[in-house]
Formats: C-alpha cells, sequence, structure tokens
C-alpha cells in the first residue's frame, strides 16, 4: 500500500500531526520503534493524554487512513517522511541528536536502491545547522544527492499540551525551512489538502526556520519569567497586585496579554528543554546568554514564593498537613516533567511535612516518583479534608468550583496560597488568603 506520508516517531508531535492529517483524508503510515506503543495506537488508546486524541486515533483507523508499523524500511511508501522523534537534553542543557541521527540514517539506507524523489520533513526541534547535518547522514547512506534525489525541509512544531489537536489544524503560522523551489511546491501541495485556505505560511531557510522555534519558545518563557519577577516586586510593596499590572501593560498591542499571568513557573517538556538548549547552543557560538540564564534562574527559585508564606504563617513544617491542588505543569494534560508541583512536594518533605495532593489526571505519574511518601487523595475536597494549608499549584477548572465555604468547611485552618491566581482576595477576604503577586 503507498502512503501519502510516514512518520518516524510517534510520541507527543508525531502522533498529534498524524491523527490530524488522517482526519483530513490524508493516508498516513507511523512509524515507531516501541511495541507496547504501536499495540496501544492499533487499539485505539493514546499513550498521551491529549484533548480529542482518541477520537481522532479511532476515526483514522476505523478508516484505515492511520496504519502503523515499527519497521522504519517501510518509510519507502511514502515519498513525504516527517521526522518527528524526541531531541533529549544531555546533562549540561545541550541537546542529544542521536535520535534524529539515527532515524535519518535508517531512512538513508531504505531509499538507497528507490529511484524515486523523497522529502524529508524535520519537524522535532532542532538547533540551527542540524538539517545540514541530516543531509551529509542521508547522503553518506543512501549514496544520494540533496536536491536531485531527495530534499530536506525544517518545519517545527508550535503545538502546546492540552491543546495539540487545535493547534496542529489551526495553527497561528506554518513555518518552512527550505532552499528548493521543488520541495517547497511539494510540501505546500500537501499542506493545502491539510490547512485548505489562508495557509499562513512562512518561507525561510532550514536554520532560519530551526532558530525559529527556539526563539519563539524562549521568548514566551521570557515573558513568564518577566512577570513573576514583577510580581516578587508585587508582593513587596503596599497593596500590590501583579493581576493589575498584567490587565495594564497587556492592553498594549505591542505586548499583548498572552503568557503575562505570574504563577509559580512554567513547566512541561518544551520551555525548560528548550531555553536550555538554546544556552547551550549560544556558548558554542560564543554569545552571551545572561538573558536566558535569568529567564532559567528566576523560574527555578519561584516555587520558594510558597515558602515565604509558610515560613510566615506556619513556622515549623513537620508534621504540618499540607494539601496540594494540581500536579501536572499546566491543566489538561498529565505531563509532571519539570512541574512546579515535583520542587514543592520534594521540598514539604524535607521539612517533614505530612503531603496530600490530588491532580483530574496527574495522580498515577506523581506516583511513579513520590510512591507511597505521600497521600494521594480522589477528588478536590478530600484533598484539603483536616489540612493546616492548601496550594494550588495547576489552575485545573475544577478547583475554580471549589467556594470559600468548601475551604472553611473542610480544612482544619482554612489557609490558602494561590499559586495560580484563580481565585480573588475580595472573594476569599474572610479566610487566610495569601497569592502569587499580591503585597
Amino acid at each position: 500500500m503507498e502512503y501519502d506520508v510516514a512518520f518516524v516517531g510517534l510520541g507527543y508531535v508525531g502522533l498529534s500531526t498524524a491523527v490530524c492529517f488522517a482526519d483530513r483524508g490524508i493516508n498516513v503510515l507511523g512509524v515507531d520503534i516501541d511495541s507496547k506503543k504501536i499495540n496501544r495506537i492499533k487499539n485505539a488508546d493514546s499513550p498521551i493524554h491529549e484533548k480529542y486524541m482518541n477520537e481522532l486515533l479511532e476515526k483514522a483507523i476505523k478508516k484505515n487512513r492511520l496504519s502503523l508499523s515499527r519497521k522504519v524500511a517501510d518509510v519507502t511508501k511514502a515519498k513525504i517522511i516527517f521526522l518527528t522523534v524526541g531531541t533529549p537534553s544531555r546533562k549540561n542543557g545541550s541537546i542529544d541528536l542521536k535520535y534524529i541521527e539515527q532515524a535519518s540514517k535508517d531512512i538513508a539506507i531504505a531509499i538507497k536502491d528507490i529511484e524515486e524523489y523523497f522529502v524529508i520533513v524535520i519537524k522535532s526541534t532542532v538547533v540551527p545547522g542540524t538539517a545540514l547535518k541530516i543531509i551529509d547522514n542521508l547522503e553518506k547512506h543512501s549514496r544520494k544527492k540533496n536536491s536531485i534525489h531527495f530534499g530536506v525541509i525544517v518545519n517545527p512544531e508550535f503545538l502546546q499540551e492540552g491543546s495539540a489537536i487545535n493547534d496542529t489544524l489551526r495553527p497561528d503560522k506554518i513555518v518552512v525551512g527550505v532552499n528548493s523551489e521543488k520541495d517547497k511546491k511539494i510540501i505546500y501541495k500537501l499542506f493545502k489538502k491539510i490547512y485548505r485556505k489562508n495557509l499562513p505560511i512562512v518561507y525561510t531557510t532550514p536554520s532560519n526556520a530551526e532558530l525559529i522555534k527556539y526563539a519563539n519558545n524562549s521568548l514566551l518563557a521570557t515573558k513568564i519569567s518577566f512577570m513573576n519577577y514583577i510580581s516578587r516586586i508585587a508582593e513587596r510593596i503596599p497593596d500590590g497586585d501583579v493581576n493589575e499590572i498584567k490587565n495594564a501593560i497587556g492592553m498594549d498591542k505591542r505586548i499583548s496579554e498572552s503568557f503575562l499571568n505570574a504563577g509559580l513557573g512554567f513547566g512541561g517538556s518544551c520551555f525548560p528543554k528548550d531555553v536550555k538548549a538554546l544556552i547551550a547552543f549560544s556558548k558554542e557560538l560564543g554569545v552571551n546568554s545572561e538573558i536566558l540564564q535569568s529567564v532559567l534562574a528566576i523560574n527555578d527559585t519561584q516555587f520558594m514564593s510558597v515558602f515565604n508564606i509558610l515560613n510566615k504563617e506556619l513556622g515549623q513544617l513537620e508534621g504540618k498537613r499540607i494539601s496540594i491542588l494540581g500536579l501536572a505543569f499546566k491543566p489538561e494534560t498529565d505531563d509532571i516533567r519539570d512541574a512546579t508541583s515535583i520542587k514543592i512536594i520534594k521540598r514539604l518533605l524535607d521539612k517533614k511535612a505530612k503531603v496530600r495532593v490530588y491532580d483530574p489526571i496527574a495522580n498515577n505519574n506523581t506516583k511513579r516518583i513520590f510512591g507511597s511518601s505521600i497521600t494521594y487523595a480522589k477528588d478536590s475536597e478530600s484533598c484539603i479534608r483536616n489540612s493546616d494549608c492548601c496550594i494550588i499549584v495547576t489552575e485545573w477548572k475544577e478547583f475554580k468550583m471549589l467556594k470559600p465555604k468548601d475551604f472553611i468547611r473542610l480544612m482544619k485552618r482554612p489557609l490558602i496560597i494561590d499559586g495560580r491566581r484563580i481565585f480573588s482576595k475580595k472573594q476569599f477576604n474572610k479566610l487566610e488568603y495569601h497569592a502569587i503577586g499580591l503585597g
């Protein structure tokens, strides 16, 4: 069977993009060496938690628009091959390209004896210059020439966990790093079938496309850390409130209100990793990266604002019952990678506090880290029952349904630390209410 496209790597980006393409009528082949993952996907059981994912996955498999394989060699059944393998961080923060290098080698060997023209699309997040290395790798192992026998395009993703399906189907922009008119026409023809009209495509060079991804994520991370810095100032001035500052500066069209919410810091699989990778890459180039180092420094210490309040209000934490609402790094995902909750829990345990936690979907992932050293509640109310303090770490919608009377009724001491500003001081004026960026 012939396919329109193939994906090598069915992680968060690969699977999200593959099911969206299939939903647009594209015949997709998904390749991953993980047999357990392949079996789950075949049964329409997504290995990642993402809104609408299981519905689209079931539809794609039922209509035979998504086929699966563990053999990279099978990608030759498609003429457009997306590379969506992981690019993890090394200990020094630099990017590890071993998976994408191996995948490109496997593709090169697979296309070696085939006369047709292939386009390899790098969708994985990679530092500038990686596409050139991939081209060298492809030429070396296939004994073919770039732009003659195959083409390479850089097409970074800009997906947010929790809204990946919508972000894929309705992107703000599509960045295409390409040096060949032939490749440009091939990818445009594909994208026109998927996005259908008003394609927000930005054409640039492969290296620029690679850097755009890092610049994009690093700027968003910078906005978050900047507002967390402002929140620290707001907490120390009379009647300070970082939300009022945010609302005012967000009205400036040059700034916008997006990513200006102060909180307990960013986490997840993208921002921390990408900022660290850009810092490491800058060091290789001899470029000063103090601004990004400050972004990480603020983010790494932002969770301590919780302990400033705890120390003031509770003093010694040994034996104190602390409830944590929210474990995932953001709502609508079960991802706890670099989540602020992990930092807070570790420090609370160091202080010998008794910790009870609840998250709508991230309890099990957290249990893999902390085991029986903390207690896992089945809902919000059982989490805060008889506790000395409640810390809100993730802004899940269901937490916003809690009323002041619920905290008063259930808690031993209704001390609230609102790490995501989901409540208002006015609404909670009869409780001991503290919040990030509130003086």
